[in-house]
């Protein structure tokens, strides 16, 4: 597949790293960052996965499916401890990483 045909996933991913930073920054400003570590440690790990992935993806890897597979993992992973959090931040988080998972399980 050429990078053309990734464009609808190298925007979901991008949207999914957007996310994260947004609810990584937000988490840090929360009262309670202990309760928070997981999320904070999940949307690092996540907005770093969609990022790599987005630029395999525009440079034509040949390693989309393998690459597909663990971003699709971690973005489930990130969504989930998301989704455990009231913030809205992290609701919307949750949210682009299902979308995120989903994307990446279809090329996986």
């Amino acid at each position: 597949m050429s990078h053309e045909q990734h464009l609808e996933l190298i925007q979901t991913l991008h949207e999914c790293m957007t996310a994260c930073n947004h609810c990584y920054d937000a988490c840090l400003k929360e009262e309670d960052t202990k309760m928070m570590a997981e999320c904070i440690r999940l949307d690092r790990e996540c907005a770093d996965i969609c990022n790599y992935l987005e630029q395999a993806l525009s440079r034509n890897t040949p390693f989309v499916s393998e690459l597909a597979a663990v971003c699709a993992k971690i973005c489930e992973a990130c969504g989930n401890e998301c989704k455990k959090h009231d913030h809205d931040h992290c609701q919307k988080c949750a949210e682009a990483c299902f979308k995120c998972a989903e994307a990446c399980k279809s090329v996986a």
